[in-house]
């Protein structure tokens, strides 16, 4: 049996609600329907499972029109599965074998699971294919060459160099010394050591004294012979305007990762935030360890074929960093937070990591997520090509509402990434449940409901089934009412219009003449901090005015302003007004 991806479950339901299945194609994920011939739809099932072989492996769903939408988007087709298997090891250089099955809810469909391979697939004119995206892309054989030695796991960085110990500069030996001792860890002791021995217990070397290719650009000062590894910074006041500040970085990496990191620093903003016990907290305009993350992976996981440059585009509201070469082969955008690691250059990474440049394994870019959430920021952009991998983060003003709450939560769930990408989902969307959530935290839908019935457990407090479907076995859920109130404006579907909160303070106060802000919190669903705003916003519109001599704290109370609207006459006593005036006269 194939095993099907939840992605494949959430697009085909998405589809029967209205969807176009172009619109939901993804990296792993290709709908196909049949052509005028049999022999045409084989090739264009072949073809697309090389695509798919030569990347990450997916699915093909074939008997969908991509174009519509509904029950007739399956137009069904007339291939049975084991007539695909056949055609496609036939059609394929060489064979590949891959599953495929008739779909149980719609037999009409066949899903064709693709795996990964080992190796590099064509046609039988000798074409390679690779799944980039939405695109199926032609290979060149210079990509199909470093494709094969990922496969095969040959580290061009772990290769020797043409450079000696003797190339290192003395102020790059002694700045390494300096990070060594830094440590509190047993690489302190590194920094005791000989030249030869510490660069040796490092990583830094393929012979006695020749540097490897990681150990050359980590150390050395580039010869012009090689690839450089060069990175440009470039400072801009607004995303679109001329660069202020543009630095090229050709020194040894280890000196260049340093630069960067205060040329960056000295950039950031930060946003204060006061949480309800009183402690203080800074939001910075993109946090250090999402920062951290973008840059060294960029150094890390570039390709060193390539002569182009790392790009940082650095501006207050947008940063990006661009790394020539594809994503490593095996990674989507789709797997890109839970899939094992995978460095193309794994020596260089293991120097980065002897280094502290970048983290160890299992605290890359799920940390880059998670860090983002946590202080009220989109979560980041990843978008790659056939060339090029760009990570933008988004900062410009947080949101101080989810930043404050997830402040609060336990530290265990604070530093739970699975837990800050379903509180980010339910900002926007009011339930998730196994079958939606798995795509979103790119895990089975098995691992998937057991983090959701973690969350709704009361020792974690954070969600709630679904009053409809409370004795299902996999249920959809949504935000307890405490989280809902903790998080405050976060919660898109939660907020008020400024027309209706008016309209219920107004009420309160014309019939008790005051209000509170526990009142406020109470009435409107929102915590303290939200009903400070609400009121301040009031205050300023002169609807209303503090009328208590309490100036701070729970006490103070507040009652009409110059603004505050009279009010209107019921229609009855109007109309007996009226009457009234007419019998006068």
């Amino acid at each position: 049996m194939t095993t099907r991806r939840p992605e494949v479950e959430v697009a085909l339901q998405k589809i029967l609600a209205g969807k176009r299945a172009a619109d939901l194609e993804t990296a792993t994920l290709d709908f196909k329907e049949d052509k005028a011939s049999p022999g045409d739809t084989e090739r264009l099932v072949a073809e697309a499972c090389i695509c798919f072989a030569n990347a990450a492996g997916g699915t093909v769903v074939l008997g969908v029109a991509d174009k519509q939408s509904g029950k007739t988007a399956f137009s069904g087709t007339t291939l049975t599965p084991d007539r695909i298997r056949q055609r496609v090891f036939e059609l394929t250089r060489p064979h590949l074998t891959v599953s495929a099955e008739r779909h149980p809810d719609h037999p009409s469909l066949v899903l064709v699971e693709v795996p990964q391979s080992s190796d590099i697939h064509s046609d039988t004119q000798g074409r390679a294919f690779r799944r980039i995206n939405l695109d199926c892309l032609p290979m060149t054989p210079d990509q199909q060459a470093r494709l094969r030695e990922e496969r095969r796991g040959i580290d061009w960085s772990a290769q020797p160099s043409d450079r000696s110990v003797s190339d290192i500069p003395v102020d790059t030996l002694s700045a390494t010394r300096r990070v060594l001792r830094a440590f509190t860890d047993e690489r302190r002791q590194l920094a005791s050591l000989g030249d030869i021995d510490m660069l040796t217990s490092l990583g830094a070397l393929s012979s006695r004294a020749e540097l490897n290719r990681a150990g050359a650009l980590m150390f050395c000062s580039p010869d012009g012979t090689s690839a450089t590894g060069a990175v440009v910074y470039q400072y801009r006041a607004t995303p679109g305007g001329e660069p202020q500040i543009v630095q090229r970085l050709e020194s040894p990496l280890i000196l260049t990762f340093g630069r960067l990191m205060e040329l960056i620093a000295a950039r950031q903003s930060l946003t204060p935030l006061t949480l309800p016990n009183g402690q203080q907290i800074t939001i910075e305009d993109f946090p250090s360890l999402a920062v951290r993350e973008a840059v060294s992976n960029a150094i890390c996981h570039r390709d060193y074929h390539l002569p182009q440059q790392i790009l940082i585009d650095h501006s207050p509201p947008v940063f990006k960093v661009t790394s020539p070469g594809p994503l490593v082969a095996g990674v989507t955008a789709n797997n890109i937070i839970t899939t094992i690691p995978r460095p193309r250059n794994p020596m260089l990474a293991k120097l980065s990591r002897n280094l502290g440049l970048a983290e160890e394994l299992g605290r890359g870019v799920d940390r880059m997520y998670r860090e983002m959430i946590r202080s009220g920021r989109q979560i980041p952009q990843i978008d790659a090509d056939f060339d090029t991998v760009r990570v933008t983060l988004v900062g410009g003003a947080p949101n101080t509402s989810i930043a404050r709450f997830i402040a609060q939560l336990p530290e265990e769930e604070g530093e739970d990434t699975d837990t800050m990408l379903i509180l980010f989902r339910l900002c926007t969307e009011r339930t998730i449940s196994a079958v939606t959530g798995a795509p979103w935290l790119q895990k089975s839908e098995q691992e998937t409901a057991v983090i959701l019935r973690r969350l709704a457990d009361d020792r974690v407090g954070l969600l709630e089934r679904t009053r409809a479907t409370s004795g299902r076995s996999n249920p959809t859920y949504r935000l307890r009412g405490s989280a809902l109130q903790g998080m405050g404006s976060a919660v898109q579907y939660n907020r008020r219009a400024t027309d209706e909160i008016d309209r219920k303070v107004i009420a309160h106060v014309r019939e008790y003449g005051r209000i509170t802000n526990r009142t406020l919190q109470n009435f409107l669903d929102v915590g303290v901090f939200k009903a400070r705003d609400l009121i301040a916003d009031l205050v300023q519109r002169e609807i209303l005015v503090r009328i208590s001599e309490q100036q701070r704290g729970p006490k103070v109370e507040w009652g009409p302003g110059p603004k505050f609207p009279a009010a209107k006459p019921a229609k009855r006593r109007a109309a007996r007004s009226r009457i009234d005036s007419e019998g006068t006269e």
